[in-house]
């Protein structure tokens, strides 16, 4: 039996391919790894991320090197930061021979929240994304992308009931291409202002009814909360480029209600 050292497998990755057809996007999806998030308050928080890391292949290599992503997602600290994030997505490019690269790292992401009367503390989940690309011509991008479930109450409803209205849980999703430096609790924020009403894991007797009445007095469309977040994603100027989404899983009807607003972004 022929034994063959490292140095005379063949690499059949790198071998050139006659076809001349480029790929858009080639690479790993859905590999998870433990990371640690720096907090807006200070602290560090542990999660586990689910990754995707593409490049684009240029036509004359017949595959590329699929063990490198992986090698390069482990050669990181597990604290992952925008500008690590960043310095991951170059790595990435380079190491793969790549003239674009994207990188998606998708996590869940904990806040503490105060119950508004009682005070009562308990945690909410969000879905985080951060996403970095290097487009071919070498322009870096780097948007973050937060879904934030809130309450929405509907003004129709309200209107034209003698008493009560319909309410839901709605899901807004804010993808924000960041020009500067934005804490994910910033856009969490933002959103949740902007709602009939922002969500809580533990509510008692008071506040549930504080809630209730809040929503009952902020009713919202689903087009009145996606004009609103636009509005103040347009006055702050570290986000070029967003994309606003809400979705209300209707509490009458077996459809949802959605509206989507995008701005300085592709269709």
């Amino acid at each position: 039996m022929n034994q063959r050292t490292p140095h005379s497998i063949p690499d059949v990755q790198g071998a050139p391919d006659g076809r001349r057809l480029a790929i858009d996007r080639v690479g790993i999806k859905g590999i998870r790894h433990p990371m640690r998030i720096a907090e807006r308050g200070g602290g560090t928080q542990h999660t586990v991320a689910t990754f995707d890391m593409l490049v684009g292949l240029p036509h004359h290599f017949k595959g590329t090197h699929m063990s490198r992503f992986v090698e390069i997602l482990n050669a990181h600290e597990r604290e992952i930061t925008v500008d690590s994030f960043r310095a991951m997505l170059r790595e990435t490019a380079g190491r793969l021979e790549a003239e674009s690269g994207l990188v998606e790292m998708a996590f869940p992401y904990f806040v503490q929240k105060k119950a508004p009367v009682s005070g009562v503390k308990s945690l909410l989940d969000y879905e985080v994304t951060f996403i970095g690309e290097i487009t071919a011509t070498g322009e870096e991008r780097f948007a973050l992308k937060v879904l934030v479930p809130v309450t929405s109450l509907c003004p129709c409803s309200k209107k034209i009931s003698e008493y009560g209205a319909h309410n839901q849980r709605s899901h807004v999703t804010v993808t924000a291409r960041i020009a500067s430096f934005v804490w994910i609790e910033e856009l969490i924020d933002l959103v949740e202002k902007q709602a009939s009403s922002e969500l809580y894991g533990l509510l008692k007797r008071p506040d549930e009814k504080y809630v209730t009445e809040l929503a009952y007095d902020n009713p919202k469309f689903v087009e009145d909360m996606v004009r609103d977040i636009a509005g103040k994603l347009d006055a702050d100027s570290r986000i070029e480029a967003f994309v606003v989404e809400a979705e209300n899983f209707e509490s009458i009807h077996n459809h949802s209600a959605y509206a989507m607003i995008r701005r300085n972004w592709p269709a």
